[in-house]
């Protein structure tokens, strides 16, 4: 199974970290965001990634390269301008081959073990799912018996920014930028999407206030 590393996003509430530095390569405890993720997917054994880019994208490939000093080997999707989400992840599906794939947002923080994805997909998506952080009190989506939808009985929780989706979930897009949820949306109301609730360590690392937030994790932890 391939992994997917999420990484063209401009990161302007992080200005001015993000003026002259790509968003996935601010660092956290001295190390860039995106190296967490790339050794967590190797030590899961993941062994192909895809990292696209498009801010100041040229410094990802210079600083991870082809992955090998990590025990990885990583392709780039690179975009001109980004093309949001899901319309990332449709450029990139010929480096994904056909089978299904796991995504992670280059721009969260966690302490997931990815292992727990490497499971057969039933479905066109299986999402990570989390408590709502102070930030997104309303939450994304229902989890109810193993599955995710948009609205029901079961309060809603957030969308963690990790999950495995199966190329079929894009079969009828086209080229251009368009957003992963309403994909999602469509598949969970034919009943297409599973789930999984986390309730370890997470971090949406859109400001400066949630960046020192998992400094202070990793402080407290290693």
């Amino acid at each position: 199974m391939k992994a997917m590393i999420l990484a063209a996003g401009k990161g302007e509430r992080l200005r001015p970290l993000t003026l002259h530095t790509p968003k996935p390569l601010v660092r956290a405890a001295g190390v860039p965001l995106i190296e967490y993720h790339v050794r967590a997917l190797a030590q899961a054994g993941f062994a192909e990634l895809v990292v696209n880019h498009a801010w100041l994208g040229q410094q990802i490939e210079d600083y991870l390269a082809d992955g090998a000093r990590f025990g990885v080997r990583i392709r780039y999707s690179a975009e001109g301008e980004p093309l949001e989400t899901g319309g990332g992840i449709q450029r990139a599906l010929p480096l994904l081959g056909e089978q299904p794939f796991v995504v992670v947002n280059g721009d969260i923080w966690t302490d997931f073990d990815f292992t727990a994805l490497r499971q057969p997909l039933s479905g066109l998506a299986h999402l990570v799912l989390v408590d709502n952080p102070a930030h997104h009190p309303q939450g994304d989506f229902c989890l109810l018996d193993g599955r995710v939808s948009e609205g029901g009985a079961a309060s809603k929780l957030t969308y963690s920014g990790m999950a495995v989706l199966h190329p079929a979930l894009f079969r009828e897009c086209t080229a251009g930028a368009f957003k992963l949820a309403p994909l999602l949306r469509q598949a969970m109301a034919s009943g297409q999407v599973t789930g999984e609730h986390y309730r370890g360590r997470w971090v949406d690392v859109g400001t400066h206030e949630r960046l020192a937030e998992v400094e202070h994790l990793l402080g407290a932890c290693c």
